[in-house]
């Protein structure tokens, strides 16, 4: 039971990772000190992206479902398995890229105009 938590957290997490990587430069215009945290995640999504870097979260959600006697994640991630061909169609991966990169740049455009 406590691997599946293990896990079930390891998820959670995930996705809130993912949610703050594409609004937290807006969360930034409110409190402008997390925008080094925002930062250090953006830096994070873009490694995760270009290198074959594996995410610390995959890797302890894959092993929270399998110690807990549930099937691991596909080879393909966290991403493959919870967010392409379920909340959009695969061969949109690159447009929504595009557009969450559009999002945090403009974020960081308000950020900046706002400090003046």
């Amino acid at each position: 039971m406590m691997y599946r938590l293990i896990a079930d957290a390891a998820m959670v997490v995930h996705f809130a990772f993912l949610a703050y990587l594409a609004l937290g430069g807006f969360l930034a215009l409110r409190w402008r000190r997390t925008i080094w945290a925002h930062l250090a995640v953006v830096t994070w999504g873009v490694l995760s992206i270009i290198t074959p870097i594996e995410c610390p979260l995959t890797v302890l959600e894959d092993w929270g479902r399998r110690k807990g006697g549930e099937a691991g994640l596909p080879a393909s991630g966290f991403i493959d398995h919870y967010i392409e061909g379920v909340i959009y169609p695969e061969q949109y991966t690159n447009l929504v890229r595009l557009g969450v990169a559009v999002l945090v740049l403009f974020s960081y455009l308000l950020y900046v105009l706002r400090r003046q």
